[in-house]
């Protein structure tokens, strides 16, 4: 295997040597993935004003002064598509720094200043100036362009099927649901517009322990583009970044192994195949990869970003690939790395443990190979170490969220609760348990073993990182547990590793075979057909999860697996038998056999999308009330007030069960208001995330001071709550309990729709 080796004439499109097509011509696939996400967004009641100041603040304020500081940095041009991807994940970590100096001046409001402190020096300085405009970029494969475009359309329609058009940027009626995480999300956002350092916005004064970077991008976007908090979280941010990170998947593999379809191919892997599962509705055992956990949460694919664009800069330093005409990163390597992994450390706790021990894997391994210290390999661990550090100590503040030392607990819920089984039928129930955690989680990584095989386990260093960082992210959720399932991070940011390699590996699949045209048509054109029929059968025959065993969830997986093998396997016969006679199938099944393996999880967004359309905001996962009468008393209140000024409410619980306990998971008010509320729901805050949704409020009597102001409201009592507390709004929600016929005379009315009511303490 040579490193200069490109995939077959058909795939590779357009390389180096290859005439430039008519310049509209190449750009059409970025113009069609680009309108494509522009009308999904109109389609979903995104007014065209704020796609045109998003637009405004992400190349003014992300794209130019990151993609500047990123071609300083970077030795030579590659590619235009290279420059502008790195460079809008450069420009989110420029945004945090942007962010916390002009909050700590308490100068938010000016924010759309920051990126005159790069844009100024690369305007003034001379040395600085050819950055603006750069030649020499080596023309992209339109069949790679038109893949990646194919890739960002396809989860575009998947986000449109299960979140833009389930979730209205404001509730429309008393009936509205929500996805319980999303309020939480938005009122952190909220903090981060107006406050540093962060807090729990639900309980004002407590500090909020959290990789909260995520948020600071919200509040920047709403701050900069002047577009409404909501908007962003439920709109624009989440279509944006996950095409951002398509993009960079597709670069990042490209880059890291000279082959463009490398990159394409592992943008495909990530984020067009799904679980092998087969259950509707779609169940996730062992969590998902890109499924729901993308649009619930926007530190995960936030995060992504950073880990992609990180994972080939720390590449460059760890030993790259000879030959493949992808000009080095150079010494700026090291700058790049550091600001990413600081910003991934804030970005989400589970990105840099992953690196981290994927470069520790890889010091071994190279140590033991090459027989020489693999320095570079330490000072990229070395800068890891540290950005974990400063996420541990001043992030985090040494809290855990309950993570801790707890071998295979993830899956040995599984196989529990059955103390009458033999040892032998334990054995069997714990290797199938493992067999379907494989199946369902990592079949998209089959790639890896032709890699393997091909290379003869003689692998590049940048190869042992990409292997030692798909081992390090289930291997960390194996070893460690954490209250509902938190673990899980690791597997998805150890499967940015893994996609590279397994796309890497299928791509020497194809140099091998040596498919011409008729016979790449033929393997395109079969394996969507076999997509399409894996995509029927789900729809037509998947299970419906039914109660069982503990093993139960997991059947579905390996009893359809189990078919698939089978009909792979007569499949696999038919190919020997008809190979004598046809030509063309010979020194090709293993491509075949890989192909089909790699997109069997195919049907699991499909589905995704088509129990969405059964179920409202999202499908059947932890819905909440979101009434719209609640939402406009909090933007009542936003409009009302100032961003330093506390609330107080009555409303503290999702329910209250009949022993008495509360549910505080509560978060409409203080994400809506975009205000610090004195007591809402506390069942997010770090102290008590581990101990569970019916933790008691730790602080007794400033919840009695916080009540007493609604069920029997004294003027002293509201005096203390306005000079102790800095409470100077009551949101009374009358659902809960009807406000006290006193308080009118102690507070002034100033807002009430019926169901709710608002005061203004004097």
């Amino acid at each position: 295997m040579t490193a200069t080796r490109q995939a077959p004439e058909l795939l590779a499109g357009a390389g180096a040597d290859t005439p430039v097509r008519p310049v509209l011509w190449r750009w059409l696939p970025a113009a069609a993935g680009l309108g494509y996400v522009l009308w999904t967004l109109l389609a979903a009641d995104t007014a065209p004003a704020d796609l045109v100041r998003y637009a405004g603040y992400a190349v003014l304020a992300v794209l130019l002064p990151g993609t500047l500081l990123w071609r300083a940095l970077r030795r030579a041009p590659h590619t235009l598509v290279e420059d502008l991807s790195m460079g809008a994940a450069v420009g989110l970590v420029l945004e945090i720094a942007g962010w916390a100096v002009f909050s700590a001046l308490d100068l938010r409001g000016w924010l759309w200043l920051w990126p005159l402190a790069v844009l100024l020096p690369f305007a003034v300085v001379p040395g600085l100036r050819r950055h603006w405009w750069v030649r020499g970029y080596r023309p992209v494969p339109i069949g790679w362009s038109w893949t990646v475009a194919g890739a960002v359309g396809f989860f575009t329609w998947y986000l449109a099927g299960v979140f833009l058009e389930r979730n209205p940027v404001l509730p429309t009626s008393e009936g509205t649901r929500q996805y319980i995480d999303l309020a939480y999300q938005l009122s952190v956002a909220g903090e981060a517009k107006y406050h540093l350092p962060l807090g729990v916005p639900q309980v004002a004064g407590e500090p909020l322990y959290y990789h909260w970077f995520a948020y600071t991008h919200l509040a920047s976007t709403s701050l900069i583009g002047g577009i409404d908090l909501p908007v962003v979280a439920l709109r624009l941010a989440v279509p944006a970044l996950c095409a951002l990170t398509i993009v960079l998947t597709a670069v990042a593999g490209w880059r890291l192994s000279g082959r463009p379809y490398v990159g394409a191919i592992a943008a495909v892997l990530f984020f067009a195949i799904g679980e092998v599962n087969f259950t509707d509705p779609v169940t996730v055992p062992f969590g998902t990869q890109v499924m729901f956990v993308i649009w619930h949460g926007v530190s995960m694919i936030y995060s992504w970003v950073l880990l992609v664009a990180l994972i080939p800069v720390l590449a460059d330093r760890i030993g790259r690939v000879t030959g493949t005409g992808v000009p080095a990163i150079g010494p700026g390597a090291w700058p790049l790395a550091a600001l990413l992994l600081f910003a991934s450390s804030g970005a989400k706790a589970s990105s840099v443990p992953v690196v981290a021990a994927a470069l520790a894997l890889t010091a071994v391994v190279l140590l033991v190979v090459r027989r020489r210290i693999p320095w570079p390999v330490i000072a990229a661990g070395a800068l890891a170490g540290l950005a974990q550090v400063f996420a541990t100590a001043v992030l985090f503040a040494f809290q855990t969220y309950g993570v801790r030392l707890g071998p295979l607990q993830g899956l040995a819920v599984f196989w529990a609760g059955e103390s009458s089984r033999s040892t032998a039928g334990q054995a069997g129930v714990v290797l199938a348990v493992g067999a379907a955690f494989l199946i369902n989680m990592q079949l998209r990584l089959a790639g890896i073993l032709p890699l393997l095989w091909l290379s003869r386990g003689r692998l590049e260093p940048v190869q042992w990182f990409l292997l030692a960082g798909t081992v390090a992210g289930p291997g960390l959720y194996l070893l460690f547990s954490q209250p509902a399932g938190g673990n899980q991070y690791f597997t998805r940011a150890g499967f940015t590793f893994g996609v590279l390699l397994s796309a890497w590996g299928y791509v020497m699949l194809l140099d091998r075979a040596r498919l011409d045209r008729w016979a790449a048509l033929a393997l395109a054109a079969g394996t969507a057909v076999v997509v399409a029929v894996l995509v029927r059968l789900q729809i037509g025959y998947a299970e419906v999860p039914t109660a069982g065993p503990p093993y139960q969830p997991v059947v579905p997986i390996l009893t359809w697996s189990a078919g698939l093998l089978a009909a792979g396997l007569v499949g696999m016969l038919a190919w020997f038998a008809l190979r004598p006679w046809v030509p063309a199938l010979r020194g090709r099944g293993v491509l075949v056999a890989t192909t089909l393996v790699l997109v069997a999880g195919a049907p699991g967004l499909v589905m995704d999308v088509a129990k969405s359309e059964r179920n409202p905001n999202g499908g059947a996962y932890a819905l909440v009330p979101m009434p719209a009468s609640r939402i406009e008393a909090a933007r009542w209140v936003r409009d009302h007030s100032d961003p330093a000024d506390v609330l107080a409410t009555n409303a503290h619980c999702l329910v209250v069960t009949a022993s008495g306990f509360c549910d505080a998971r509560t978060f409409w008010l203080s994400a809506y208001a975009e205000r610090r509320v004195l007591v809402e729901g506390w069942g997010f805050a770090p102290r008590v995330a581990t101990l569970g949704a019916y933790t008691p409020f730790w602080d007794p009597e400033r919840l009695r001071r916080n009540d007493e102001a609604f069920r029997a409201p004294t003027a002293a009592g509201l005096a203390e709550l306005r000079q102790r507390d800095g409470v100077r709004w009551l949101v009374v929600d009358r659902r809960v309990g009807r406000e006290s016929a006193a308080l009118a005379g102690l507070a002034r009315l100033r807002f009430d729709n019926g169901r709710l009511a608002v005061y203004e303490i004097g």
